[in-house]
């Protein structure tokens, strides 16, 4: 079994993702940071967990597992999903797991006027998403908006991405509960004592439930293959950068060597020409001798 020397359990790793947000027990603490992120527009009172797969209408459909799924007291469903290394078509599998809450409000064997609950993917992300300001921004809320006026189109169809690398305040920097969840997400597991700005009754429980001495021993051994699954990805991922960073800079050496040669042979190519234009060769000659073009040798001196 690992040693872990750290005393908080990694909110990252599967098994500390669903032991402090994923059980009923402790949905308190879901409940608390959904509220954050949504800014208070949609005030949560309860959550259901729900099914966290999501089946297709005929055996043939795919079918969509969640890592978590829930519904509030509205009626509302709420995806979270934790994602630690890109995927090639993350947004494209985000936009598809959003239709499975959709479709499934429509009632069986009768009629319905297709009035929609809300849905809200919220991704936790250990990554940031490309762009030029992809070290900049730790939050992206994305709804259907029409392009010319900017006006939100339709409200009940939200994703909120929260890149947590992106986030870089200090504990000093905190200015609300919003700050404190994400500070709290990206660093917990490098802490050793509940930082002062953190002493709200929901972090004192957060704090204890995420405790590594008070796991069980099934919990630990879980705790612990998580935690390599998660270490694994990590090592992988910065293996992949490393290399490609690695070949990205021998194909610039190797592009600089041929452009120095292409360089040198031009160079060559301008002497001769000076040579023969000094020894009265016609610049039509010179220019098919040598392949330089007649505004070239002619600009010669």
């Amino acid at each position: 079994m690992t040693q872990n020397p750290e005393k908080y359990i990694n909110p990252f790793t599967d098994f500390g993702f669903k032991k402090l947000f994923g059980t009923a027990f402790n949905k308190i603490l879901l409940i608390d940071f959904l509220n954050q992120v949504l800014g208070g527009k949609e005030k949560i009172e309860d959550l259901t967990y729900l099914n966290n797969e999501a089946l297709g209408k005929t055996k043939t459909d795919r079918s969509a597992i969640f890592d978590l799924y829930c519904e509030n007291e509205k009626g509302e469903k709420f995806i979270v999903e934790l994602q630690n290394v890109k995927q090639e078509y993350f947004i494209d599998r985000s936009i598809f797991y959003s239709t499975f809450p959709i479709q499934s409000q429509a009632p069986k064997g009768k009629g319905w006027d297709y009035q929609l609950k809300a849905v809200y993917t919220i991704g936790l992300l250990n990554f940031s998403f490309p762009g030029t300001d992809s070290q900049e921004r730790y939050l992206r809320e994305v709804m259907l908006m029409d392009k010319h006026s900017h006006e939100i189109f339709y409200e009940k169809l939200t994703f909120i991405y929260l890149e947590i690398p992106n986030f870089n305040k200090y504990e000093g920097e905190l200015e609300n509960r919003y700050d404190k969840w994400l500070y709290v997400l990206k660093n917990l597991s490098k802490f050793q004592e509940r930082p002062a700005k953190l002493q709200e009754k929901i972090f004192e429980k957060l704090f204890e439930e995420a405790e590594i001495a008070k796991l069980n021993q099934e919990e630990m051994k879980n705790y612990d293959e998580s935690l390599k699954v998660y270490r694994d990805n990590q090592n992988t991922l910065a293996y992949a950068i490393k290399e490609s960073m690695k070949e990205g800079m021998q194909q610039g050496m190797e592009q600089g060597r041929e452009e120095g040669r292409k360089e040198g042979r031009q160079e060559e190519k301008m002497e001769i020409a000076k040579m023969l234009k000094k020894n009265g060769v016609s610049i039509e000659l010179i220019a098919k001798s040598t392949g330089l073009t007649q505004e070239q040798i002619e600009g010669l001196i």
